[in-house]
């Protein structure tokens, strides 16, 4: 070897795995993974009642609505349906809907006025009956406003099979039902879904322009319910009841206004041919024909007084 001359040793360091490593084995774990959840999501959507989805959807609804009145005036100008930032604890927070114009309130038909014919120079029976026909024409004016409202809305035209209005002798009957597949709470339970406080929230609106005083009655189907505790139909219409009144005194209804809170089971069905049937489950409010619009009768003069 000559002498001075440099020997260079090269030595070729080798990464452990090189291009056969397991770094692809992690990407591909997280693919598996994906697919996973994936296919358990399609699984969880199809064993899932439309119920339940609406239930899921109003849970992660917007809940906050704006309780002022719009440029439009009136209770039906473009305000907001819902209980705002109030959430119940019981149930999922209210649907977020926009009212269409109303006729009602300023600018159009005023439901608390009727008509103005003179009444002067009628009898007692006369009077009575006209009255009555002014009360009816209110009854039907709100009748139309109702269901025209909810026609308006976009996001509440599928409960419009659920809304019944029709007139008794009681007074003006709103119905609210559930439908095959659509139910307005959750079986066996009184805490009601968001689209049902809507509903409500909506009927409010109408009972606030009228005097009459309302009644509140739950109705169940004829399916048995009963729990270890002795809990059944009747407890569950009444409870039903109760927290129809709590939603629409919480959307402003008086509390005076309501007249009675009354649970009847399955012994009024409304299909009176299938007592099981959806649409016997309901909430019904009526407003009250008032009696108290005549003279008030006079206090009898005691013996011996002169008038």
């Amino acid at each position: 070897m000559a002498e001075g001359q440099q020997i260079i040793i090269k030595r070729v360091k080798k990464v452990a795995g090189g291009a056969h490593g397991g770094a692809w084995k992690v990407a591909y774990a997280d693919f598996v993974t994906a697919m996973m959840a994936f296919f358990l999501l399609l699984w969880l959507l199809n064993a899932v009642t439309e119920e339940q989805l609406t239930g899921i959807s109003n849970y992660f609804a917007p809940s906050m609505a704006s309780k002022s009145a719009s440029g439009a005036g009136g209770i039906l100008g473009g305000q907001v349906i819902g209980q705002g930032a109030q959430v119940s604890q019981t149930s999922s927070p209210s649907l977020v809907q926009h009212l269409p114009p109303s006729s009602i309130g300023p600018g159009g038909e005023d439901l608390t006025s009727a008509a103005t014919e003179p009444m002067e120079g009628m009898s007692e029976e006369e009077f009575k009956e006209k009255l009555a026909e002014r009360e009816q024409q209110k009854f039907d004016k709100a009748k139309d406003v109702l269901e025209n409202a909810l026609k308006g809305i976009p996001e509440l035209q599928k409960f419009e099979g659920s809304l019944l209005v029709d007139n008794t002798p009681e007074g003006l009957r709103i119905q609210i039902t559930d439908q095959e597949g659509l139910a307005m709470f959750p079986s066996g339970s009184s805490a009601m879904f968001g689209h049902t406080r809507a509903l409500l929230d909506l009927v409010s609106r109408i009972v606030n322009q009228m005097p009459n005083k309302i009644s509140i009655t739950g109705h169940t189907d004829a399916i048995p319910f009963r729990d270890p505790s002795g809990y059944t139909n009747w407890e569950l219409s009444a409870d039903r009841a109760l927290a129809s009144r709590r939603a629409l005194l919480m959307s402003g209804v008086p509390e005076d206004r309501v007249d009675r809170v009354v649970g009847r089971a399955s012994s009024e069905p409304l299909v009176v041919d299938d007592p099981k049937a959806p649409r016997n489950r309901r909430i019904s409010i009526i407003l009250l024909r008032e009696n108290d619009l005549t003279e008030p009768p006079q206090t009898p003069l005691a013996p011996g007084t002169k008038p």
